[in-house]
């Protein structure tokens, strides 16, 4: 259970890279939300390490999700370009 927890950890790192280079292509006000929304979910890795260390990588596949819908979303709503 602890190399589930490790890997878990390790993605949702992973994760940080795609919400910091974000910024080359979503506006800086929805930016900000997305790297609150990243360290938010920083302290609920945290927490999930603390109670039940197998369900890390849950976290980090929400928080490839939530990146996922924002910026595709933003992208076609609001024709976020480069």
């Amino acid at each position: 259970m602890m190399a589930l927890g490790i890997a878990g950890i390790l993605l949702y790192l992973l994760t940080g890279w795609f919400y910091l280079a974000s910024g080359l292509t979503v506006p800086q006000p929805w930016y900000l939300l997305l790297v609150g929304a990243w360290l938010a979910g920083w302290w609920a890795v945290v927490q999930v390490w603390r109670e039940r260390r197998e369900l890390t990588p849950l976290v980090a596949v929400a928080a490839a999700v939530l990146w996922l819908v924002v910026v595709q979303g933003g992208g076609w709503l609001f024709d976020w370009t480069a």
